[in-house]
């Protein structure tokens, strides 16, 4: 007796179509799994057997062989335990092979039957309306995540029994629907505002020209001047997230096994900030068992790197690829990975060790040594990719016991939102999606200057000992600058504004 039953497996952040074949044939009772199964699929004979005698039906005693097609791909996870135990039921005849074929299964069963949730139901809900099928079973905490899925059947179940009487007509189950307006609607406000922060105009407006253009971007201040506080705030200025994004951020979040019960998808663009002790597999994906990294999971959102000169400078370096391809591969004997990481880069240092170097009103107890040191932890070529510097002095106290309330990150996401308008029409037949990545080529096109400007540019590259590699991003921040004013064309006054943001090609000074 041969049964077959469809599930999925992920590579990556995408799905790709199991064939699960059953064959019972007589014999010693014997349970054999074959086509690539890691441990965790392996044990699933133990746990199948369980579910199917406590669920109320019998398990056959002959000999059983398991095939996972195909099977030249490793097979991982325990989402094959349903799809396993529906192939021994099909093959027993409980349950008819034609009705079978039309749905594809996922799902870990529990020795009572029940059905546990299982990562990557996105990807994979998605896999099954590419090629074609009735539906898709997933356990019950599952549903929602699959459902936001257009053009297939989600049919969340909680036990064994209630999919076998679901494929056998005995009951009726209604498809899971969520409604993906009212998701974005719904009223995702942030925790934090700009309105709390007091002072750093200078500081904000760096950030809000960030935000504007998708540039990366450093802060250097001494301890306690706000930067990691004007971090966290970024995300609530940045335009609010499409769903084309979303669903490439859920993926992510699925995979790794983050998604909430009851959370259909990411709504808000992610803040990841890992410590400064992560390992390169943790920052960029990998291990053992490929996994994204934090890279990925700030894809289409914000990676903050609070102390970033306390980073292993080996894992800095592992950040220069996802920077330039926003994408991460990750390669193993067996296989090989590709997780997106397009996300803006925000990193926060001190100009020294001791944090108060060209501070006024405290004493750097370090020596020129030390600091040397502590600079070159920060490679050239990883600097090269960030697009603004910006000081964060001390805030005066005046600046704290000041009335009123600052500027909303509301008001500043509206300007924000607008210039990325005018930035998706302007690269609306390219890959690009803001001004940072933009190439050699659409500078040329995009950032042409007039007279007085380029006269600007080329004293503040004479005069300030600007490099030439900040000669593009000069002209990329000052694009973003012009978008944000409405201005059609680069101005003096949009080119100067710009120079500022660049003191680390100062001559190689910090601040």
């Amino acid at each position: 007796m041969l049964a077959k039953v469809l599930s999925s497996a992920v590579s990556g952040i995408d799905a790709y179509i199991v064939e699960v074949e059953v064959d019972i044939t007589n014999g010693l009772p014997t349970f054999t799994t074959v086509g690539l199964p890691e441990a965790a699929v392996k044990e699933s004979k133990e746990r199948v057997k369980s579910a199917i005698k406590n669920s109320g039906y019998t398990f056959p005693d002959d000999r059983i062989t398991v095939n996972l097609a195909p099977a030249d791909i490793k097979k991982e996870g325990t989402g094959f335990d349903m799809p396993i135990a529906l192939g021994i039921l099909t093959a027993n005849r409980v349950i008819s092979q034609k009705i079978v074929s039309g749905y594809l299964f996922l799902g870990e069963l529990s020795l009572d039957g029940r059905v546990k949730p299982v990562r990557g139901s996105l990807p994979m809900a998605l896999a099954a309306k590419e090629a074609g099928y009735l539906g898709i079973v997933v356990p019950a905490d599952n549903g929602c995540e699959a459902s936001v899925v257009r053009g297939i059947s989600v049919y969340p179940v909680k036990t064994l029994s209630q999919a076998v009487a679901f494929l056998c007509g005995e009951i009726v189950l209604e498809p899971a629907k969520t409604d993906i307006s009212a998701v974005f609607n719904h009223e995702n406000r942030s925790e934090v505002d700009f309105s709390e922060v007091m002072g750093q105009e200078h500081a904000k407006r760096a950030l809000e020209i960030a935000a504007a253009g998708g540039h990366n971007l450093i802060m250097i201040g001494p301890p306690g001047s706000g930067k990691t506080m004007l971090a966290r705030r970024l995300p609530s200025i940045l335009p609010p997230i499409s769903f084309e994004e979303a669903i490439e951020t859920t993926k992510v979040f699925s995979v790794v096994g983050m998604l909430g019960k009851d959370q259909a998808l990411i709504t808000q663009r992610p803040f990841r900030a890992p410590h400064h002790t992560i390992s390169d597999a943790g920052l960029i994906g990998g291990g053992h068992v490929p996994r994204p990294g934090e890279v990925s999971l700030a894809h289409n959102g914000v990676l903050f790197l609070d102390e970033l000169p306390e980073f292993k400078k080996h894992v800095l370096e592992v950040l220069r690829q996802p920077l330039e391809d926003m994408m991460v591969t990750i390669s193993r004997a067996s296989t090989t990975l590709t997780y997106p990481s397009s996300f803006m880069l925000v990193a926060a240092m001190n100009p020294c060790p001791c944090g108060y170097y060209s501070d006024p009103k405290h004493a750097c107890t370090c020596s020129f040594g030390q600091i040397h040191r502590y600079r070159s932890k920060i490679s050239g070529p990883l600097m090269d990719r960030i697009d603004i510097h910006v000081e964060v002095p001390a805030v005066p106290y005046k600046d704290l016991r000041k009335e009123g309330v600052a500027e909303s990150s509301e008001s500043i996401r509206s300007r924000v939102t607008a210039a990325r308008r005018v930035q998706a029409k302007r690269f609306a037949k390219t890959k690009i999606h803001c001004n940072a990545q933009m190439g050699s080529r659409h500078i040329k096109k995009h950032c042409q200057v007039d007279d007085a400007s380029a006269e600007l540019l080329e004293s503040a590259i004479d005069k300030l000992g600007l490099s030439a590699r900040a000669y593009n991003r000069i002209l990329k921040i000052a694009r973003t600058i012009s978008d944000l004013e409405g201005a059609a064309d680069i101005q003096s006054s949009h080119i100067a504004e710009a120079i500022q943001y660049r003191n680390l090609d100062r001559g190689k000074r910090l601040v």
